[in-house]
């Protein structure tokens, strides 16, 4: 007998709203369209059950998701694209630049030096790209 389970939040419509608040146009014309091209439909299934899902929970400010997601992007190292885009999106829920940077320097004993070194490059390149646009 399966257990009784509290229903999840899977609300497409909040997580497209929610992405737009995420995420500026250049960021979701960069990732979302290429991906749709190779992977018909998981670009739908990321929004509905990331942000129409899990960012819909209770218990995590914005500010906090975005701080988590920086950290974990970071430790994983070698996703720079995602990484970009949650910078950019740290910096869209009130993060400022300087934090971004702090979070990358407190992770280097934690996820060791090249990965924290690796992460402030991309933040680098981030924020140039800002300063052009």
């Amino acid at each position: 007998m399966t257990p009784a389970l509290t229903s999840a939040t899977l609300d497409r419509e909040a997580g497209y709203r929610l992405l737009d608040e995420y995420q500026d146009r250049a960021t979701q014309e960069a990732a979302l369209p290429a991906l749709e091209r190779i992977a018909p439909g998981f670009p739908d299934w990321i929004v509905t059950s990331l942000f129409g899902g899990t960012y819909q929970r209770d218990g995590l400010e914005p500010r906090d998701r975005q701080l988590v997601n920086l950290a974990t992007l970071a430790t994983l190292g070698g996703v720079d694209p995602q990484l970009t885009g949650h910078i950019r999106s740290s910096l869209r829920v009130g993060l400022t630049r300087r934090q971004v940077v702090e979070v990358f320097v407190h992770l280097a004993p934690y996820i060791g030096t090249p990965k924290a070194l690796a992460a402030l490059r991309v933040a680098a390149t981030t924020f140039e790209g800002l300063d052009t646009e």
